[in-house]
């Protein structure tokens, strides 16, 4: 009883790697960043324009299912399991675009922090120019307005 049981079972030393959406992808090297760029926002349009034409031909195919006409049982049955396919594949349209909008906010939070980083320095600078620019009218106009002028204690008096 000491020996080790034999069976046909196979027991996996280690988990195997998954290679998921494995895609013909052009290489990098070989691609300047704006057309790399350039290409995934197009891919993301494309899958945005299929799921919106996804949506809207299901919604114009349930608006053309819903005659109003003499119809016998069957083609009531008819017309229901075609509306019911058309609001499905409406549905899954939806969950897909509601995934893109996700995908897409992450890449935004995820993006080039250093691009972020250089607009919001170039654009506090530009503040801080309009600023230094306000200040100095403000005090000059404040030197003004507080200023003695010469000849100007008489024009103000009493009569």
């Amino acid at each position: 009883m000491s020996d080790v049981p034999q069976t046909d079972v196979s027991r996996p030393s280690a988990l195997p790697t998954a290679k998921l959406l494995q895609r013909q992808a052009q290489p990098l090297i070989d691609q300047k960043s704006n057309e790399y760029l350039d290409a995934i926002e197009e891919e993301w349009n494309k899958k945005v324009d299929v799921e919106i034409e996804t949506l809207v031909d299901g919604m114009v195919d349930i608006v053309s299912l819903a005659s109003i006409e003499d119809k016998d049982k069957f083609r009531i049955a008819q017309e229901t399991f075609q509306a019911q396919c058309r609001a499905e594949s409406m549905i899954r349209a939806a969950h897909s675009l509601t995934s893109t909008i996700h995908s897409m906010k992450l890449l935004l939070l995820l993006s080039d922090e250093t691009q972020i980083a250089r607009r919001r320095d170039a654009e506090l600078r530009a503040v801080q120019a309009e600023k230094a620019d306000a200040q100095k009218r403000v005090a000059a106009l404040l030197d003004e307005l507080l200023s003695p002028r010469a000849g100007g204690a008489g024009r103000g008096g009493a009569t």
